[in-house]
């Protein structure tokens, strides 16, 4: 029998029978009390107008005077490929799926971004130190490697791979020249600069290629609800997209790509077929056939509709359609 009464008993009971949500917003209300009650550190340098820029991606970055280094917490979050919103991260790490790979500390400093005082002044911004970046990654790539993350998260764990690779280099680079003391003849933004055309370089193809029209209308067409902000796809649309593009280039290149791509242990393609086509012929022609949909789907009053604009447009390579029969009769019948 417990020998706990009175308010710690109470104090128990009360807790045991909070819904998580309420519990969320317990914990985001306490949060809040510390933010206001403590000091609010002053930017010493960066502002919103000098960003880091990665791979398309603007993440203000500041240097507090206690010498932290700070990513804004919009731009950390969206580098990660989680869309908007300030709650999109604690979200995240506080999942199923991930929070077994990520520490007390982790946790701790994603659950309280630092509050901090603009160089130019104005309303206090929240961000993160700068290294917590890293960690997400590893953190996310080791889900990824034990097979926890859901099928939804998969482009998170591309995002933090190419970012992750990146910053080594940069890191090394950075390394060699305090060593040889290049670092005070580089020129401002160097590093950036090397970061900005590694991630490039990876990241680019797979966020443009498919244009954001294509998934807008193709959830239009579902009759589902597009959030521009938002990256989370119904799985079967890739199902829908092999139909309409990838069986429609040319004969046999579907059954050709989903030979040659290589695939994780739950047999799911590591990367997008469309990096595996040629860059003088095969993705040249796949923009030019994304261009073509595209346009057909936004002519189309509903998927049935698109689907019969399509076949006509570009038929499935070696797919025999039904033809409209001409009427012979004059009117009068048979």
């Amino acid at each position: 029998m417990s020998n706990e009464t009175g308010k710690a008993a109470g104090g128990k009971a009360r807790a045991a029978a909070l819904t998580s949500e309420r519990r969320k917003s317990i914990a985001k209300a306490a949060a809040e009390k510390r933010w206001a009650m403590g000091p609010i550190l002053r930017a010493t340098h960066g502002d919103d107008e000098h960003p880091l820029r990665i791979g398309g991606l603007d993440i203000p970055c500041y240097v507090l005077e206690d010498e932290t280094r700070v990513l804004s917490q919009g731009g950390l979050i969206s580098s990660l490929g989680m869309g908007r919103g300030d709650d999109r991260l604690a979200a995240f790490a506080s999942g199923k799926a991930i929070s077994p790979f990520i520490n007390e500390d982790l946790a701790a400093a994603i659950r309280q971004p630092i509050r901090f005082q603009p160089k130019r002044g104005g309303s206090p911004g929240y961000g993160y130190p700068a290294t917590i970046l890293a960690d997400i990654c590893e953190a996310v790539l080791s889900a990824r490697k034990a097979g926890a993350l859901q099928p939804q998260q998969a482009h998170i764990a591309d995002q933090c791979e190419i970012l992750i690779r990146g910053l080594a280099r940069v890191g090394i680079i950075a390394l060699v020249d305090e060593a040889t003391g290049y670092q005070k003849d580089r020129t401002a933004n160097a590093l950036a600069k090397i970061l900005e055309a590694f991630i490039a370089k990876e990241l680019q193809p797979w966020v443009r290629t498919f244009p954001a029209d294509y998934y807008e209308q193709m959830f239009r067409l579902r009759g589902l609800e597009y959030k521009p902000d938002s990256v989370k796809r119904p799985q079967y649309f890739g199902v829908l997209t092999n139909n309409i593009v990838y069986d429609r280039l040319a004969p046999g290149v579907l059954d050709e790509l989903k030979e040659v791509t290589v695939r994780n242990d739950e047999g799911r393609p590591k990367h997008k077929y469309f990096q595996r086509l040629t860059s003088n012929v095969g993705y040249p022609k796949l923009r030019e056939h994304l261009g073509s949909v595209v346009a057909a789907m936004k002519l189309s009053d509903d998927w049935d509709d698109f689907m019969e604009k399509l076949n006509r447009i570009h038929p499935p390579i070696g797919a025999t359609l039904p033809l409209p029969l001409e009427d012979t009769s004059g009117g009068k019948g048979l």
